[in-house]
């Protein structure tokens, strides 16, 4: 297995509010990591085996050999990727929770570290590709993860963003309806803790639209970013690139 030398561990990140500094974050996801695919599956109605997909339909349109996803979590997106995407030699994934990262090694997934996507403890020019599949939202600070996305990269690589978004108008308020009252009393009736997909609710109704999410990206020194709606714009996949110059 190649290696990186890894950078001392950051300090931690100011506390801004539950589950917004990187420990919370961490302790978070360690108390609904037994029940994250599951609950994934069910409340999307399978909807993310199909967004993943197209990730790695778009990542493997690359050809990237050298990659990384940030916020693994349980891996499903970094197991795809490696059975997907036929040029990689090597796929890494960080998260900062550690009992995700044990259900991910738990599929055999060995390329992990336990790290903060705000500090990546990787070299410059790293990397071909960095995903980051419903992590974005989790970030304390976008700039400064953009920035770090960008360092690891290579000049030409490409950074591919899944994220949760706001739906087109028609959906909008059966949606909003589903994420505030139905999907934490869900979780809670499977055994995670409905704190936790309150979170997830605010989380997802905060972040900003993919036309601003474009932008945002644009000004961290992307290249010129396409983003595309799926599923009638519940969640949005926006594809940068780092310029090569």
């Amino acid at each position: 297995m190649a290696s990186f030398p890894l950078s001392p561990r950051p300090d931690p990140l100011p506390e801004e509010s539950y589950a917004r500094s990187a420990d919370s974050m961490g302790e978070l996801f360690d108390s609904v990591a037994q029940r994250y695919d599951f609950l994934n599956h069910l409340l999307s109605g399978g909807s993310d085996w199909r967004w993943r997909e197209t990730v790695a339909s778009a990542v493997g349109r690359c050809g990237p050999r050298r990659l990384l996803d940030l916020a693994t979590g349980s891996g499903d997106l970094l197991r795809l990727l490696e059975r997907r995407v036929t040029t990689l030699d090597e796929a890494w994934g960080i998260d900062v929770s550690s009992s995700m990262l044990a259900v991910a090694r738990a599929k055999g997934l060995h390329r992990l570290l336990q790290a903060d996507a705000l500090a990546l403890p990787f070299p410059d020019g790293s990397f071909d590709a960095v995903t980051v599949a419903f992590g974005l939202r989790n970030f304390t600070d976008r700039s400064r993860g953009f920035a770090e996305m960008r360092r690891v990269l290579r000049p030409g690589g490409s950074a591919f963003i899944l994220e949760f978004s706001r739906p087109r108008a028609w959906i909008t308020p059966a949606y909003f309806f589903y994420l505030r009252e139905i999907l934490p009393e869900i979780a809670r009736l499977f055994g995670a803790p409905g704190q936790a997909y309150r979170y997830l609710a605010a989380s997802i109704l905060a972040f900003p639209r993919p036309e601003a999410l474009a932008v945002e990206m644009e000004k961290a020194g992307f290249g010129p970013v396409r983003f595309r709606r799926l599923t009638g714009g519940i969640v949005a996949l926006h594809e940068g690139e780092k310029p090569a110059a």
